[in-house]
């Protein structure tokens, strides 16, 4: 094989590949939501324009706002989430399991939020700022959506999955955002 041979094959490679990147991010949705303070009540989040939960990326973003209200007061945190599971109430195994991600620390629902890491001890920028991503699978399965938000304190996002109910709204079916991210600075012995 001659070098421009060569040249030929990895140049084709190169635009084989550039084309397979287009195609991918095609497929990701991105929406980003700011808020100039969290809900501190359930009255409060009904009355954010996300609360119309008309689309996936509202709730889930809502969602994330409720797990920042469980960690300050576990029983406005249980109410918001309720509501925004709808006809499916938490049950006392996802109050167990919530209680028991919040026993190492509270940080963890505001590291998705722009800004907070591990160094800052997880304390976002305001206003409170925070993209969720629908990749290519996203709609792999009819009435559910799959959208996945990034931790500041994790190489990896976290998948958090809606469903839709028969009106058009989009309601929280199951959250995998409480699980373990680095350390924050304040408490790392090795910091």
């Amino acid at each position: 094989m001659s070098i421009f041979d060569r040249l030929k094959r990895n140049a084709a490679g190169a635009v084989k590949s550039m084309a397979q990147g287009a195609a991918q991010s095609a497929l990701t949705k991105k929406q980003t939501f700011t808020f100039t303070s969290l809900p501190e009540s359930l009255a409060q989040m009904q009355a954010l324009p996300e609360a119309a939960l008309s689309d996936p990326f509202q709730t889930a973003a809502l969602t994330v706002c409720a797990l920042c209200v469980y960690a300050a007061d576990k029983d406005i945190g249980t109410e918001m989430l309720n509501w925004l599971r709808g006809p499916r109430p938490l049950s006392p195994y996802d109050i167990s399991f919530l209680n028991d991600r919040f026993r190492d620390g509270h940080h963890v629902p505001f590291s998705y939020f722009a800004g907070a890491t591990p160094d800052n001890d997880y304390t976002p920028s305001q206003p409170f700022t925070l993209t969720i991503e629908a990749g290519p699978y996203a709609d792999a399965n009819p009435g559910y959506k799959k959208l996945h938000i990034k931790s500041g304190g994790a190489d990896n996002a976290r998948e958090i999955v809606l469903r839709q109910k028969g009106d058009g709204t989009w309601w929280l079916w199951d959250q995998f955002l409480l699980v373990g991210i680095r350390t924050p600075k304040s408490a790392d012995p090795w910091a």
